[in-house]
């Protein structure tokens, strides 16, 4: 089963450590409608709590990291929902 656009954004938003309310300011949903798609997205996944969630979609390719040029030679990353 596969995951929704909309619960794919809520999931990046989390792996960025948005709170709930910042999640729901950014999409403007309700706080409420935030806890509804991550939900939907365990159960759709199988894991059993947030931090699962993550892992999981990281391994299913739903959330990619990508590596970005700097000018200072750091190394700077963003994340990607694949779809």
């Amino acid at each position: 089963m596969s995951i929704s656009n909309r619960e794919s954004e809520v999931l990046r938003l989390i792996a960025y450590e948005y709170t709930n309310l910042e999640i729901a300011k950014t999409l403007c949903i309700s706080h409420h409608t935030v806890d509804s798609h991550r939900k939907s997205a365990m159960v759709k996944l199988k894991v059993k709590n947030t931090a699962g969630l993550i892992r999981r979609a990281f391994e299913l390719g739903i959330l990619q990291i990508n590596k970005m040029a700097r000018t200072d030679d750091s190394q700077a990353f963003s994340l990607t929902v694949s779809r």
